[in-house]
């Protein structure tokens, strides 16, 4: 018989490279309806030498990626037991952490998150579940998105739950089936923008308002064969590196410009991904800080309210889902859906690994 109530803690890092999102989170169920809470969360962020390492590292070669792997292991363990001691959370039924995608290449089958060596069970002290996306693409699928098994369980109440990160994602239901994708980089192009004016971000969308729309490149971007494909389809930074900077660096206008536009192609191709504009949209993300982006998103959408919840939901939203997650593995429950991510069947993804019990002398 499984238990009714759960205390994990949800570990994610994102593309964007805020940094690593720690969450205490408590999850009940009760006659199948799944309730959470927020405790204690945290993100910390990367020193300079990691964020270049992680920025670079895709084009590392395959024993400086297992070093980076193994160094990263170290990184997010000794993190994670740090996040636990300063809270003293005790009695945790496990941690449950995605990594950091470094290669994604489902339509070569294989994608790579560093951070779910065997040893980080060790370094915690802890049971964890982690690597989520490998076996998806192992049974053909995408491998993501992950996160809309959890947009089900715990935000039913909205038509649209979208996550405004280093990608934009978006899920719903159409008929009857739970359907989700990746819609378009956001902050992997944003943020490489505004580093080039010495910042970290572009803090509320205070430079894109400052530019102006350039049409050629706006329609150059929307013309990208990505946006015509169906889903199930995922992007990785491989499309970011490859395709989308070198179509924008083909165009010598003021940076500025290029954050006004390339705020426009996300908005315009949110709006374009949607299949009916009318209901309520669940906004999380780091870009939901991005005032001008979610105007011009609204302006684009103007019969469907777009609703930016309390600030933990906000912020550690993919750290309680990927806690979720966790928690459906260790029941060995579905916890990623073939409708989304194209796989051939519904299946419970993720590894387990337990701390070596303690020898007594």
């Amino acid at each position: 018989m499984f238990k009714e109530t759960y205390q994990v803690i949800g570990v994610m890092s994102g593309t964007s490279l805020d940094g690593i999102d720690l969450a205490h989170l408590h999850f009940t169920i009760s006659e199948g309806k799944w309730t959470y809470k927020i405790l204690e969360s945290e993100t910390i962020s990367y020193d300079g030498i990691w964020l270049d390492n992680l920025r670079t590292a895709v084009d590392f070669s395959d024993s400086a990626l297992k070093k980076l792997n193994e160094d990263y292991t170290v990184l997010l363990g000794n993190t994670i037991k740090a996040f636990i001691q300063k809270h003293k959370i005790e009695n945790i039924d496990a941690v449950c952490s995605h990594g950091h995608t470094i290669l994604h290449q489902p339509q070569n089958g294989f994608t790579l998150q560093i951070g779910n060596l065997p040893e980080i069970a060790e370094i915690i002290g802890e049971t964890v579940v982690c690597d989520f996306r490998v076996q998806d693409v192992q049974l053909s699928g995408q491998g993501a998105p992950l996160v809309p098994i959890g947009d089900r369980i715990l935000f039913a109440d909205y038509d649209y739950c979208l996550n405004l990160g280093g990608f934009s994602n978006v899920s719903f239901e159409q008929n009857g089936k739970r359907i989700a994708f990746d819609i378009s980089p956001v902050n992997t192009v944003l943020n490489f923008y505004a580093n080039q004016l010495g910042l970290a971000y572009d803090d509320k969308g205070n430079i894109a308002r400052s530019g102006k729309i350039n049409t050629d490149l706006l329609a150059e971007l929307n013309a990208l064969d990505y946006y015509q494909k169906p889903f199930p389809k995922s992007l990785g930074f491989e499309f970011v590196k490859t395709v989308m900077l070198p179509l924008i660096e083909n165009y010598s206008i003021a940076i500025d410009d290029k954050i006004r536009t390339f705020t426009e192609h996300v908005a315009v191709q949110t709006a374009l991904a949607l299949p009916n504009k009318q209901g309520k949209m669940l906004v999380t993300g780091g870009g939901a800080y991005n005032d001008f982006l979610i105007e011009s998103m609204q302006h684009h959408l103007p019969q469907l309210q777009l609703i930016i919840p309390d600030i933990k939901t906000l912020e550690y939203k993919e750290a309680l889902i990927f806690g979720l997650l966790g928690v459906l593995k260790l029941r060995h429950e579905i916890n990623v859906l073939s409708s989304v991510t194209g796989a051939k069947h519904n299946h419970s993804s993720g590894v387990i690994f337990s701390p070596s019990l303690p020898t007594c002398g």
